[in-house]
């Protein structure tokens, strides 16, 4: 299960409020991989994809995919404000294990 914050859903319903769409959703999918482990992104959608999973915690609708939801099960979806530093972060689940050749990429 995917875990959504109680600030990160009151930003991210601002952010769909500012644009007008305040029914629609945040989309999760995995953007890319490395050997220090995948990458995901976020978008603002209006609808599921047919196989999403839909999760509504705290007013907002997220949908993700099969393969990405099993990816990120047991992680926070939460915001943060630490000085200059302010945004969405994943937080929690297993750490990637880098493989050699990952140089200072992965530290």
């Amino acid at each position: 299960m995917i875990t959504i914050t109680d600030l990160a859903a009151e930003k991210a319903r601002e952010i769909l409020s500012e644009e007008g769409k305040t029914d629609w959703g945040l989309k999760f999918y995995m953007a890319g991989s490395s050997c220090c482990g995948p990458s995901y992104g976020i978008d603002i959608v209006e609808h599921p994809a047919q196989d999403d999973k839909v999760i509504e915690q705290n007013g907002l609708k997220v949908f993700v995919d099969t393969d990405t939801y099993e990816k990120l099960d047991g992680m926070k979806f939460d915001y943060i404000q630490e000085g200059e530093k302010e945004g969405f972060v994943m937080t929690g689940g297993q750490a990637p294990s880098c493989g050699s050749g990952c140089g200072s990429s992965c530290e």
